[in-house]
């Protein structure tokens, strides 16, 4: 499994974020990860990434286990927080390449993922030029940079206009199509459009794991309000 959680817990003082949550991810998979706000989806794709510990269970990606070995299992994670923290003052393709040497790879990868996520016109100018649409395709660039096995993303096609959501979906689901996507979102016809798998929690636990097979036989923003209220 490229991406497994085994019976994770996560308590901020008494506020328990996280409990007992367990599924796995194969290579291939396009995961959409739902939930209301502060429901835990953030909180796992930290652990994930390493950035927060749980209180019990173990992560593991590509069966490295996340917390002994961090750096190991992030140089295989392609991750975009749902802030997007961005150096403001760089430019685009200054920017890239300042990624492209943290990863140790070839200068033309970064010409390649300009092109590819449609930032040729803007890479130019400073990212804080940028509009937020833009500034997300920054973040995707980043992620998908180093052509990881895992890609997690939190929130990745927030304050995008319709041509732009589309064309973010459909960079997703060609970039997942032999790897690994973990993706959280509020918009429910995102995840019907290029998910193969749905998995929802709330309040901290998973509440359904449902297959692409199964969504066509759902509703799927009724079960959501179901699941979820």
């Amino acid at each position: 499994m490229s991406i497994e959680v085994q019976n994770i817990t996560k308590l901020y003082d008494a506020q328990k974020a996280l409990d007992n949550v367990s599924f796995s991810i194969k290579k291939g998979e396009i995961v959409g990860f739902l939930g209301p706000n502060g429901a835990g989806k953030s909180t796992t794709m930290k652990i994930l990434n390493g950035f927060v510990k749980p209180t019990e269970g173990t992560a593991f990606i590509n069966g490295i286990n996340v917390a002994e070995n961090p750096i190991e299992t992030q140089q295989k994670i392609g991750y975009l927080p749902e802030h997007n923290p961005q150096y403001l003052e760089m430019y685009v393709r200054e920017y890239l390449t300042f990624c492209a040497n943290i990863h140790k790879i070839d200068k033309d990868a970064v010409a390649e993922i300009i092109s590819k996520v449609g930032l040729t016109p803007e890479a130019h100018k400073k990212i804080k030029q940028l509009s937020k649409g833009f500034r997300q395709r920054v973040g995707l660039a980043s992620a998908m940079l180093h052509n990881p096995d895992v890609l997690i993303l939190d929130e990745p096609t927030t304050g995008l206009d319709p041509n732009q959501l589309a064309e973010i979906r459909a960079l997703i689901k060609n970039f997942g199509a032999d790897k690994t996507v973990l993706f959280s979102t509020h918009i429910l016809q995102e995840v019907e459009a290029i998910c193969t798998r749905v998995i929802i929690i709330n309040k901290g636990k998973i509440v359904a794991d449902i297959q692409q097979e199964e969504l066509i036989n759902k509703d799927l923003e009724t079960l959501f309000r179901e699941l979820t209220n």
